[in-house]
């Protein structure tokens, strides 16, 4: 925990009604302020308790509070580095300790999640059956099985996809872990997506995880492999430009060069060397070249934390739906408020999860919109669940890919 950025913090309240634990309990060690007055604490010589570490866990990691912050507090860094500490020193109970030890031997690898799917497909319906009578005996394994989607038709993607016209750029994509093997239609439609706007698509089949839940979760050093490999991954593809489609990746790798900056020597200077681009930031810049069909669609559009929040990238998925003929944007309330999904944060503090889970499901459905979309994956299982568990009419969620792919190629509905 770096003490020059605990001292930036002066206080003020002003990240309390951005919290969404905060606004969920109205307890200050349950605040960035209240977290930062712990991480002060420790840095000063209080060992880290059972109940210090219980409100660090608390934290979304959500990133609310920095857009809210006017002393720009990195409070993005401060409760990474704690939570590596936190894994470091914290003694934590068997059961937990078995169910991160699962979670991190399972999500970022791709192979092992592709073996989930078949199980997935056939265990839909009991899924739902037992979800209930789960609960009662282990929330988290009851939220895992509540949040995995319908297993998706796998869709295989060339190692390049050529651009279609004149070539304005050629990119790198990240397929992802938990976007490749659940989400695969998501891929696929930004693949496209970039083709037809006159991308070049390099696509490397050796991809692994970013890193990006390992780092959220304080596996630093598990984090830090998965980047270097990344990096290496793209440098070998010779792309410079790497698009990506999932808000939680996109702000890691952002960050590459800042988390790589202790290993020493070289990586930090290769992260630097490539950059690194949301699709939707990606897109906006580059321009629409493809021409846009209708969609006669009413779309409420869901901001994901580490997009609006981490990266600054509001305006860019509106302007790229509102350039969709005949597709009307509705806003979302409380928009900024973290949906509960955080990563693995809804296997981790389910309670909170599903509180959290529910109040954003009721204002997405209070839109009336006929499609939600998304920009990240687990928001979308995070929203989906929630509105199942309400037993409303549900209405589908989809990527900003989805809807600009349906639109290009013509297409009367979002697939």
């Amino acid at each position: 925990m770096d003490p020059k950025l605990i001292n930036d913090c002066v206080h003020c309240g002003f990240c309390l009604p951005s919290c969404p634990t905060y606004v969920l309990w109205g307890e200050e060690m349950d605040s960035p302020r209240g977290r930062i007055h712990l991480m002060k604490q420790h840095v000063e010589g209080t060992p880290l308790t059972p109940e210090m570490a219980g409100h660090f866990d608390a934290c979304l990691g959500c990133m609310s509070c920095v857009s809210a912050c006017p002393s720009g507090v990195r409070y993005d860094r401060l409760i990474e580095q704690t939570r590596a500490e936190v894994e470091q020193v914290h003694v934590r109970k068997p059961d937990d300790r078995a169910l991160r030890a699962l979670v991190f031997q399972l999500f970022p690898y791709p192979r092992r999640l592709r073996a989930m799917r078949l199980p997935l497909r056939l265990s839909a319906g009991l899924r739902r059956a037992i979800a209930p009578r789960l609960e009662r005996i282990n929330p988290s394994l009851a939220a895992m099985a509540d949040l995995a989607p319908p297993a998706a038709a796998r869709e295989e993607l060339p190692r390049v996809l050529p651009a279609r016209g004149p070539r304005r750029a050629t990119v790198g994509m990240l397929t992802g872990c938990v976007q490749g093997e659940f989400f695969p239609q998501v891929n696929a439609a930004t693949a496209r997506v970039l083709s037809m706007e006159g991308c070049d698509v390099v696509i490397p089949p050796s991809q692994g995880c970013c890193g990006a839940l390992s780092l959220h979760s304080g596996q630093e050093r598990q984090a830090l492999r998965f980047a270097k490999r990344t990096i290496s991954t793209f440098e070998r593809a010779g792309v410079d430009t790497i698009v990506v489609n999932a808000a939680g990746c996109g702000s890691t790798m952002k960050d590459y060069a800042e988390i790589l900056e202790a290993e020493g020597g070289e990586w930090a200077d290769r992260a630097r060397a490539i950059r690194v681009a949301d699709l939707a930031e990606y897109l906006a810049a580059l321009g629409p070249v493809a021409e846009r069909h209708p969609l006669p669609l009413t779309v409420a559009y869901h901001d994901a934390c580490h997009l609006a929040h981490a990266q600054g990238i509001r305006s860019e998925p509106r302007r790229l739906l509102e350039g969709v003929p005949g597709l009307v944007l509705k806003e979302i309330a409380e928009s900024a408020i973290c949906c509960g999904s955080a990563g693995t944060y809804n296997l981790f503090q389910p309670q909170a999860a599903r509180d959290l889970g529910d109040r954003k499901a009721e204002r997405v459905l209070a839109t009336g919109a006929d499609l939600l979309v998304s920009a990240n994956p687990g928001c979308t299982m995070q929203i989906a669940s929630a509105i199942r568990r309400r037993g409303d009419a549900p209405i589908p969620v989809a990527h900003t890919a989805q809807v600009l792919d349906a639109s290009l190629r013509g297409l009367t509905e979002v697939p």
